[in-house]
């Protein structure tokens, strides 16, 4: 039986730069240092990333995963970044067979490493890299009902005090980092984040709506300009269908000098 699960949909921030001492990834670091130690150590971490997309989710299974560096133009240092922590093929097998008893095709890979989504916050949560881990990749149709359902097969995983983690950023609008701010810009921010917020966290929501809500995400006030693509979102809607119910907490954050949120769950 699962005696305790802990959720987490985190802002993972921009590449590397959370590592490498980046001023306007501060918030974000305590942020994530603050959750790491409100939860008790998990024995073990699903991880699912936006930098993974495959025809249909996808498990890495290898006993030591690698890292894959998959960004570009940063100092050399970004790319002598380690994280050993070791892999969990039973964990992987678990998830795998989850989905596929809810009619959900899924596949293992023992060759694909860990990328930036995993390894830059779980560096700043658990820098001993001590804690099994296992990534799930997103669907490349980027349907979010069928992320929602993904998150309703992982129910079924049988691992006691497992941490799982939607790795992605609940703003992601590459261009608008680095344009000058307006007051057009940080409306559309806050009316998404405001939105995103109500959306996970109010408890007077029926999970009806608050499924709906998050299925069609794109309606909300900002959405296109605050995920021009959704795959950094998507992350969420897999934690929401895990954990089926308002989250328990909620952390808010300026990061590269834009509002973003997290959220935990608490099971």
């Amino acid at each position: 039986m699962n005696s305790s699960r802990n959720i987490v949909y985190l802002s993972h921030g921009g590449g590397p730069m959370p590592l490498l001492g980046e001023p306007h990834h501060d918030e974000m670091v305590k942020t994530l240092r603050a959750i790491a130690k409100k939860i008790p150590k998990p024995s073990a971490i699903l991880v699912i990333s936006a930098h993974w997309e495959t025809n249909v989710p996808t498990v890495t299974s290898g006993i030591s995963p690698g890292l894959i560096y998959d960004y570009s133009g940063f100092p050399k240092q970004a790319y002598e970044i380690e994280y050993p922590a070791p892999g969990e093929p039973a964990l992987a097998t678990s998830v795998v067979n989850s989905l596929k008893l809810s009619g959900i095709e899924a596949a293992k890979d023992n060759v694909r490493g860990f990328d930036h989504g995993l390894f830059v916050p779980l560096k700043i949560m658990y820098p001993e890299a001590n804690i099994p881990c296992v990534q799930l990749s997103l669907v490349n149709t980027l349907a979010p009902a069928l992320h929602i359902d993904i998150g309703n097969a992982l129910q079924q995983v049988q691992w006691d005090n497992l941490l799982v983690i939607g790795s992605g950023f609940s703003f992601h609008n590459m261009r608008a980092f680095f344009a000058p701010d307006s007051k057009e810009a940080r409306k559309n921010n806050l009316a998404f984040d405001d939105w995103l917020n109500d959306t996970v966290s109010d408890p007077t929501l029926p999970e009806s709506i608050r499924e709906e809500r998050l299925a069609q995400w794109i309606s909300a006030p900002g959405a296109r300009y605050c995920h021009p693509r959704e795959e950094h979102l998507l992350p969420l809607h897999v934690c929401y269908g895990l954990a089926g119910n308002p989250s328990d907490e909620t952390f808010r954050a300026k990061i590269l000098q834009k509002q973003a949120s997290m959220f935990h769950w608490s099971l």
